[in-house]
């Protein structure tokens, strides 16, 4: 009996050391899957970012082109601009002082009636002041709009 005994543990060890094996083989199977997996997700991943950094880049690209459009235009608007200037002032002769072209100062005979009945208008107590009588004001307030505008910008990158 202790014949049978020992071939039955060993073929009990066999079998156990069979069924140890398969199942070792059956995790190298899964830990092998789980990697291709993995290496899936990895290659998906590196596929988004390229197709994000393509997209930041063409985004780029177009924002440079509406830049240099925008520059293109902005220049030609200002080449007009100095053409339109240039061809509005008439070219004017050395005027001689004779006393029939003499009025009164500052008021020629070509000026607009309206804008020499302002220029001869007392100033109203409630109008606004010239720009040139207090330009510590506009500094002033040029200052309390950047303070502003930096603590707005400050909020919204909080």
């Amino acid at each position: 009996m202790s014949e049978r005994t020992d071939t039955s543990d060993a073929a009990t060890r066999a079998e156990s050391e069979a069924r140890g094996a398969e199942l070792r083989e059956e995790l190298a199977t899964t830990d092998l899957r789980r990697a291709e997996e993995d290496e899936a997700k990895a290659e998906a991943a590196i596929e988004d970012a390229q197709k994000k950094e393509s997209k930041k880049e063409r985004k780029r690209r177009e924002a440079e082109e509406r830049r240099t459009a925008a520059a293109a235009e902005a220049e030609a608007a200002r080449k007009r601009a100095d053409e339109a200037k240039a061809a509005a002032q008439p070219v004017r002769e050395q005027p001689s002082v004779s006393g029939a072209s003499v009025t009164s100062p500052g008021l020629g005979s070509g000026t607009d009636p309206k804008a020499a009945a302002s220029a001869n208008a007392p100033r109203l107590p409630g109008a606004a002041p010239d720009p040139d009588e207090k330009p510590e004001l506009y500094v002033a307030a040029a200052f309390a709009g950047g303070f502003l505008f930096a603590k707005m910008l400050k909020r919204i990158a909080e």
